[in-house]
Parts: C-alpha cells; structure tokens; sequence
C-alpha cells in the first residue's frame, strides 16, 4: 500500500522574530510526524516569485493552516500583503467548495478567538495556551491525517424489534451437512466437541445446536450434557452409509 504524505500549507503573518520561531517550530514537529509542512522559511529565498509559490502550494495543499493573530486577522480582512493574497485565493476558489474542508484555523494570540471574517464559519484548534500545547498538537495532526481520537461505533440492533433467526426449516441438506461432520470428526472417538463442530461448518454455535436438535429428533445423534459434546448414533451411522455421507 503506497504511503500518502498529506500537505499542509502554513499562512501566517511574520509579527515577530519570536512568532516566526514559534511557527517554523510548529512546522518542523509536523514534518516530523509524518505531514509535509509547507513553509516560506523552508523555500522562499531572495528573488523568488511569492505569489507563484502561495498559488501553487495553496492548491495543492491537503490542508490550509492559518495562524490567526490579532495582525494576522487585521491583515486578512483588510487585504494586506501576502495574509491579504492568500486571503484573496482562497475565498475565490477554495471556499466554493466548501466540502473540502482544506482550511483550519489556529488561535495563536491570548485573551481573543478571532479569526478573519471569512474564516468565522470554521472550527478553530486554540493555540493560545501554550499550557495547552500538546492537546491542541494533537487534535491539529489527527485533523491532518484523518484519524480522529474517537471512531464512529457502528450502529447496532433496534431492541424493540426482534433480530431475524437463521433458517433452519427442516433443511435436508443442511441436516446431511451436519451429520456427516458429525461422523467424520467423531471417527474412532466417543463423543466431538460441539464447539469445534460449528466451527469446521463455519456457522454459529446456537445455529448448530438449533440443527442438532433436530437430529436429535430423528434418532440420529445424541447430546451430552455433561460436557456438550456430540455424537452420531446406530441409528445416524446406518442412515449416513445408506445415504453416501460416509
């Protein structure tokens, strides 16, 4: 199974020396846990062409990481510099297809939840408590990578409503099934394991004893109830040899 490498593409505002440490950090952990952290302090150098590089990793991007503070929000709703481009692509051409969910917004700045005006629809990861850091950490690369702390239990049975019993309606074939497993398991033993007898016929216990019962009827095995065990009878021996079942 060839390995998927998700993208993310981290948007954020250069504010301080100490905010671009705090993201190129952010950036490294993730690379390190298995995402392809896009950002401009590990590609752009002097000369490259910025719009170029926001277009083309936007659009490829699996997910779109904007760090939200109080000069990055101003930024984006104003249509700032490269906040402000970023801003303009993606409500042009992500946000039409809002099934995507490609962007996250992460809170970095204290006291405030905002988020630009076009993100305010969005679930936010808060990043404001570094406290906090590690649980936020880990909800941000389970989004990343799809894989949610909590998986989906599947639906079980009404229990108002009866479940459907497995048919057994006097099946000859199924009878002949069982009573030949029966004989040929049982071979120069007294008794075979119930248990390992619905197991080699790959059906449920309860079903089989449900068939068993019915040979039992016929005279054609008997039960212990000591051990729960089964064994064919004369009687079930000479109709198996009568009948090519052994």
């Amino acid at each position: 199974m060839e390995l998927v490498i998700p993208k993310a593409f981290i948007s954020y505002s250069h504010d301080t020396l100490e905010h671009k440490k705090w993201v190129l950090e952010l950036a490294t952990r993730l690379r390190n846990n298995g995402i392809d952290a896009i950002l401009d302090q590990f590609e752009l150098q002097a000369g490259d062409d910025v719009p170029h590089f926001m277009e083309t990793n936007l659009a490829n991007a699996n997910k779109i990481l904007m760090i939200s503070t109080e000069r990055y929000v101003e930024k984006a709703n104003n249509g700032e510099g490269g906040v402000g481009y970023e801003k303009m692509i993606i409500t042009s051409n992500l946000l039409k297809r809002i099934d995507e969910n490609k962007i996250i917004p992460l809170i970095r700045q204290s006291g405030t939840t905002k988020v630009p005006t076009f993100l305010k629809s969005k679930l936010y990861i808060n990043f404001s408590k570094n406290d906090d850091f590690e649980f936020s950490y880990d909800d941000l690369v389970r989004s990343i990578h799809n894989t949610p702390l909590f998986k989906k239990p599947p639906i079980g049975n009404n229990p108002f409503q009866q479940i459907e019993k497995e048919k057994i309606g006097g099946d000859i074939e199924t009878l002949n099934l069982v009573l030949k497993t029966i004989a040929t398991m049982q071979d120069n033993s007294a008794y075979v394991s119930g248990k390992d007898i619905a197991v080699k016929l790959n059906i449920s216990y309860m079903f089989f004893r449900a068939v068993f019962m019915k040979l039992e009827e016929l005279g054609y095995a008997e039960w212990s109830h000591v051990n729960f065990n089964a064994r064919i009878t004369n009687k079930g021996i000479l109709y198996a040899y009568n009948n090519g079942l052994v």
